[in-house]
């Protein structure tokens, strides 16, 4: 029969180093479990267990997906020092004293350990846990969480090679064709880590009747896997975006850069969990599903030095050549209109060109403005041969 008691006044797991934000593969996971009892009490074992596991749970339909899969099995038995021990092997623990059971164990190497993570239907978790066995009483228990983060680096050949896309979408209006939208877009690399900068290389031509309007984002991509089935979610983290493009125009990103933002880094290695980044560059086209362009990312922890090999490099350049020469060759953009200099003009006003927008877009507006043109000057002002370039340029 087990007789109830109380609980003990403390029971807690106390790390080493407080500090330390997560662990990695090989780390030393060490610490003490804090012990301190409001009446006398005996303590047949103190068991400590390190774990890590990967689980999955969600419904798809009437049934339930389940699955696990365990990355971390440590066991020990924790002794006091210097502290008098029955014939049994337990110990008696007194009102007044503070007892600490020290503990100590690695963390499987590198391969066998999947970063933390936490989602809507699974999660990679890594725990301590304490129990404390009494006879003819219920044992009583303790957990502390503890963060684990694979190294993953950005300068390997396969993270700093480029990667490019084409792609185009042929669009109709009441069954007859209205032109059409292509994207052409390169990256220097796949391997960025947060606060670097993403430069896209990118040409969008619009042959189409409507307004376009080109985009950028980070899309991350969860992916859960059990009994056979596949639950997948994807979520748009940050987004730039350009200036819109008419009919029969065409846009030029040269090296507009992207921040990373801070992100967890990609999950890779586990079966039943992964975590994927990808840059998704797009267009909005009004009354018509986006035309989407999908370059692969890893967000990675050690940042980009910049000195990869020489060979790697070169390498990259040449299998990236046929699938950016559209974008070397390309003339440089016509300036924005922006950029055109405005004399005597007048605040511009706001006027409304499209009302077909998704709910993440903002309306398109065109900056519409009025002009004050001096009067021509005499002709006996006009000497022969000068240069016209006060000329102002009528804008369609």
């Amino acid at each position: 029969m087990v007789v109830l008691s109380k609980k003990p006044k403390t029971f807690k797991i106390e790390f080493g180093d407080s500090t330390k934000a997560f662990y990695s593969s090989g780390d030393k996971v060490a610490g003490r479990v804090v012990v301190e009892v409001s009446e006398t009490t005996r303590v047949a074992a103190m068991r400590l267990y390190g774990i890590g596991c990967a689980n999955v749970e969600y419904s798809k339909g009437k049934q339930r997906c389940k699955d696990a899969i365990d990355y971390l099995k440590y066991q020990d038995v924790l002794h006091l020092d210097q502290q008098p021990t029955d014939s049994d092997g337990s110990i008696i623990l007194r009102p007044g004293n503070r007892y600490k059971y020290t503990f100590g164990f690695e963390l499987p190497q590198s391969g066998q350990l999947v970063s933390s993570y936490k989602g809507k239907f699974g999660s990679v978790e890594y725990y301590v846990k304490a129990v404390m066995e009494r006879p003819c009483q219920s044992d009583v228990e303790c957990k502390k969480y503890f963060e684990v983060e694979e190294p993953i680096d950005v300068n390997t050949p396969d993270l700093t090679s480029p990667a490019a896309g084409v792609t185009e979408k042929k669009l109709t209006c009441m069954f007859i064709p209205d032109g059409s939208v292509s994207i052409t877009a390169k990256i220097d690399r796949k391997g960025y880590c947060e606060g670097e900068n993403i430069c896209i290389d990118a040409k969008f031509e619009n042959t189409c009747s409507r307004i376009i309007v080109p985009k950028a984002a980070i899309i991350v991509t969860h992916t859960f896997r059990a009994n056979g089935r596949t639950k997948v979610l994807r979520e748009k983290i940050s987004a730039v975006r350009g200036n819109h493009i008419i009919s029969g125009m065409y846009d030029i990103w040269q090296g507009k850069t992207f921040r990373v933002p801070k992100l967890r880094p990609t999950i890779l290695g586990c079966n039943i969990i992964h975590m994927d980044y990808t840059l998704m560059i797009y267009v909005h086209i009004p009354g018509s599903e986006k035309l989407t362009l999908e370059l692969p990312l890893v967000i990675g922890t050690i940042p980009f030095t910049g000195f990869a090999s020489r060979t790697s490099s070169m390498s990259s350049q040449e299998g990236s050549s046929a699938a950016s020469s559209s974008l070397v060759s390309m003339p440089s953009a016509p300036p924005s209109y922006s950029e055109i200099p405005l004399h005597g003009c007048l605040d511009p006003f706001i006027t409304p060109l499209l009302d077909d927008y998704t709910e993440d877009d903002s309306p398109i507006f065109m900056h519409a403005r009025e002009y004050y043109q001096t009067p021509p000057p005499a002709y006996t002002e006009v000497q022969e041969g000068c240069n016209r370039s006060g000329t102002t340029l009528q804008l369609c």
